[in-house]
């Protein structure tokens, strides 16, 4: 007599068909924004890689505002998807509205204070004038687009949330088109245009956010009640809709600042060290989109089910969205180490040089190493939105600053700066850091998934 076999409950065919739907559209949608980063990388290390470093180094003031501002409007997508849960999803134009009146005011002052301090913080980071005059110009212009990408985010959040992701896969990948076309025309001098480098990068993505709002709030007021009206909510929701990202927006300017900083310190090793590393972490952004669009699918379906407040549904959503980060990120990784040497060549000419080093042969066998680094990177973000979308708010934000901010920068300045090691020490850094944090985020998410919820009261932890 045979026995049947009987299936973890999260690994029900539904709930997988479910994230796969889910995920797959976001996955390719959020890929799209990293694609016009590699676009960027791509087509200035062809005509100016020598510029890289400005690109680089000015996306630490742009990242860590960017970083702040996403997990504030965290609460666009989370509550959202929470009415909807309950079938009240036509109530949540107001959800929407107060996140785009945010993006307004508060990009706006960020963008002054981009304009008027970046000058002197890179400056005063030791630069030479040459770096540091052009990593301000670069960030100025950058600053000009924030508004633009918060504003996208909202919209696209809020179609992704009421589960019209491929929608937002169309628009981004119009922004992608509209992205390479500028940069072939100011970066390459396409079509007799001048050549630009660095700034013609900043000229292509502040220009495209702006396009892709035009697209973005057409689409919600077609495919959506965003611009409805809708009733007042509880008295507590405005504060609760900020409130839940506070978390993720520590997180964000601990993961991307702790990030964007190691170019600072590649830039103080050298800028042929900036050039490769700065490289090779995009190749990590890029694998990193397939687990920003589990992450973000995992958060949609662990937020409904908490919205129904059944404990066994959010269990199973978080645990099947583990797994699938592991088998994704191991697959992704054998890819990345298989072609390092066609990825190099596809970042930079053979013979381009920087400061008199030779790039391609110092790039291959650190595109090699970010296949470690990606499995732990994408397991971190997976677990923490899914950690988030259960109102689980400080402690993966505390595993955050501990794990980019105390470990990582150390790391990477020991290990690339003091010890020698350049760009290759630098990324052992990143590894270690990523290490602890996608294991502690995950064994986080383990202990706070399998606890009851509790109807007459939501933890915060």
């Amino acid at each position: 007599m045979h026995r049947r076999r009987v299936w973890p409950a999260w690994a029900r065919p539904s709930d997988i068909a479910d994230l796969l739907r889910l995920s797959g559209p976001i996955a390719v949608s959020r890929a799209a924004m990293m694609l016009m980063g590699l676009t960027d990388v791509i087509v200035l290390g062809q005509n100016a890689p020598g510029e890289l470093p400005f690109v680089l180094n000015s996306w630490l003031p742009i990242g860590v505002s960017l970083g702040l501002t996403i997990g504030l409007l965290m609460g666009v997508s989370v509550l959202t998807a929470e009415l909807a849960g309950v079938g009240k999803a036509e109530e949540s134009g107001r959800i929407f509205r107060r996140g785009i009146r945010f993006s307004l005011w508060f990009g706006g002052v960020l963008t002054l204070a981009i304009f008027f301090l970046v000058g002197p913080m890179f400056r005063g980071f030791g630069f030479e004038e040459s770096v540091a005059s052009g990593t301000a110009s670069v960030s100025k212009i950058l600053g000009f687009g924030l508004i633009g990408h918060m504003l996208t985010h909202v919209a696209g959040s809020y179609l992704e949330a009421l589960r019209r992701p491929l929608v937002v896969t169309a628009i981004m990948y119009a922004g992608v088109l509209i992205n390479l076309v500028i940069d072939l025309a100011v970066v390459a001098g396409w079509w007799g245009m001048p050549k630009l480098g660095a700034d013609g990068v900043a000229i292509a993505t502040t220009g495209t956010r702006w396009f892709l709002v035009l697209l973005f709030l057409p689409a919600v007021w077609w495919f959506t009640p965003g611009f409805k009206p809708s009733p007042e909510g509880p008295p507590e929701e405005n504060r609760r809709q900020f409130s839940v990202g506070y978390g993720m927006a520590v997180s964000n300017i601990a993961e991307w600042g702790g990030f964007n900083f190691t170019f600072v310190i590649a830039t103080w090793i050298s800028t042929a060290a900036t050039t490769v590393y700065g490289m090779s972490i995009h190749v990590i952004g890029f694998c990193f989109m397939a687990f920003l669009g589990l992450g973000t699918a995992t958060s949609v379906r662990v937020a409904e089910a908490y919205g129904r407040k059944n404990a066994d549904e959010v269990r199973e959503a978080s645990r099947l969205g583990i797994v699938a980060g592991v088998i994704i990120g191991v697959v992704l990784g054998i890819i990345v180490y298989t072609f390092q040497a066609p990825l190099a060549g596809l970042l930079v000419k053979s013979e381009a040089e920087v400061a008199g080093v030779s790039i391609r042969p110092e790039l291959i066998p650190l595109v090699g190493f970010t296949a470690f680094v990606i499995v732990f990177d994408g397991l971190q973000n997976v677990a923490s939105m899914a950690l988030r979308a259960q109102n689980v708010i400080w402690t993966p934000t505390f595993i955050h600053l501990g794990s980019y901010f105390l470990i990582m920068i150390p790391a990477t300045w020991y290990f690339g700066l003091y010890q020698g090691g350049g760009a290759m020490g630098m990324m052992q850094g990143v590894l270690i850091a990523s290490m602890i944090a996608g294991l502690l985020q995950t064994g986080l998410l383990e202990m706070k998934a399998a606890r009851r919820l509790r109807p007459a009261r939501r933890q915060t932890v």
